[in-house]
């Protein structure tokens, strides 16, 4: 199956940023009742990053920015379009890509945010593809960026252990079609949008008022068995589906590079997919589930290890509140 379009998008850079401070399973057995082989067993996790006092998702997606530009050797005037993807947004009001523009100097790109929980990156790589597609953008920067630690319920030992901050951020230049993002392949089941959520903070239970907050309504809620059946089952579909439309066979994907958002999932999935241990890229171990920030935080280290080589397939997958679930299959 073909696309009747001359071009797409490619990855021309990539930049990644992780705070100072880390968290370790150690730390939560001082917090809550809980024990490192638990948490190891269960998810695992080991660390993960998290943000200080001066910190926040604006100052973490700035850094990451950046470092994608200088990978990219593009210059920030050049950008056209600013997307960033997070769940923890800087302010209400207005959107922290907005808020980032004239830090990373992009004056020139129209600047908004995505918000698709733990599928933002690759939904901000299709929004974005798009307009390669048209012919209306030839580069852009998609960054997904969280600051989950801001809004973890440390009482809940069955999610405080899960979630980590970083960014991550990609340059996407123009590219024949037949490189670069070959397709992806998106969902939402709002149905279940009671499965992770954070109720408070918004127009419903407003951060203004007391008791919302007393209710512990402005915090991270998940229902995790639920939420691993939904993800297993969504991420196997997704990732056959992207590979269908592009006329590729499993076998021929060198690296998957999923969103990390526990141990037990990846394995699943890739028992699913039929794919032997050592094509599935595994950091989650280094930094938690990051939400939009887990896939180019993943890339980013996939290339460092030389994992990834020009030419590879890449295929990569996400799945997250809305539920939201998504999988791009990427010519390197």
């Amino acid at each position: 199956m073909h696309d009747n379009h001359a071009r797409t998008a490619r990855i021309a850079g990539l930049g990644t940023f992780l705070p100072e401070k880390v968290l370790t399973n150690k730390d939560f057995e001082a917090m809550i009742e809980t024990t490192d082989e638990w948490i190891v067993t269960r998810t695992g996790m080991r660390e993960r990053h998290v943000v200080s006092s001066g910190e926040s998702v604006a100052t973490v997606a700035v850094e990451a920015g950046k470092r994608a530009l200088a990978d990219a050797g593009v210059d920030p005037e050049e950008v056209e379009l600013l997307i960033v993807a997070t769940a923890t947004p800087e302010q209400p009001i207005p959107a922290t890509a907005a808020l980032i523009q004239p830090l990373l100097g992009v004056r020139r790109a129209v600047c908004f945010d995505l918000s698709a929980a733990c599928s933002g990156f690759l939904y901000g790589l299709k929004v974005a593809r798009q307009f390669f597609i048209t012919g209306e953008v030839s580069t852009a920067m998609v960054i997904g960026a969280e600051t989950l630690s801001r809004y973890t319920d440390y009482t809940d030992r069955a999610t405080c252990v899960l979630f980590g901050d970083g960014a991550g951020a990609a340059v996407l230049k123009a590219a024949p079609a037949g490189e670069g993002i070959l397709r992806v392949a998106w969902h939402t089941d709002g149905t279940c949008a009671d499965f992770i959520q954070m109720p408070g903070g918004g127009s419903k239970y407003p951060p203004n008022v007391k008791e919302h907050i007393d209710q512990r309504l402005p915090f991270i809620k998940m229902r995790g068995n639920e939420t691993f059946k939904v993800a297993v089952r969504s991420l196997t579909d997704v990732c056959f589906e992207v590979l269908e439309q592009a006329g590729v066979s499993i076998d021929e994907v060198a690296l998957f590079v999923p969103h990390q958002a526990n141990q037990r999932i990846l394995s699943a999935v890739g028992d699913r997919l039929g794919l032997p241990a050592e094509k599935i890229y595994v950091n989650l171990e280094k930094v938690g589930n990051t939400s939009a920030a887990s896939i180019p935080l993943a890339l980013r280290d996939a290339l460092d290890e030389g994992r990834l080589q020009r030419g590879d397939l890449m295929l990569s997958a996400a799945f997250g509140g809305g539920l939201t679930w998504a999988a791009a299959l990427v010519r390197w």
